[in-house]
């Protein structure tokens, strides 16, 4: 598993993968998500606000140590939401 070099806890990616399984929670994230480019997922200070709106809207309590591993991660996977393979790539990553 590729994020856990970046410091991510395994038992909390379980926990949130078990909350974005409940289709309000999904619908949440899916609103605070639309309408992001390639571009405001690698700019640090607009990734670094959507980890926070995110984090809140899961309601988990992150560390300001946890928020960078996020804002370095994302920034990393130079991920365009609009490139199916980079989706598909994330996904199996975290399943």
């Amino acid at each position: 598993m590729s994020y856990l070099k970046y410091g991510f806890d395994p038992v909390q990616i379980e926990r949130i993968k078990q909350k974005m399984k409940h289709p309000e929670t999904k619908e949440r994230v899916k609103m605070i998500l639309h309408g992001v480019t390639k571009a405001d997922l690698q700019d640090r200070i607009k990734v670094r606000r959507f980890v926070g709106m995110l984090t809140k809207a899961l309601g988990e309590k992150v560390t300001d140590q946890q928020t960078e591993h996020l804002v370095n991660f994302v920034i990393s996977q130079r991920i365009d939401p609009n490139n199916t393979f980079h989706l598909i790539k994330l996904w199996a990553m975290f399943r």
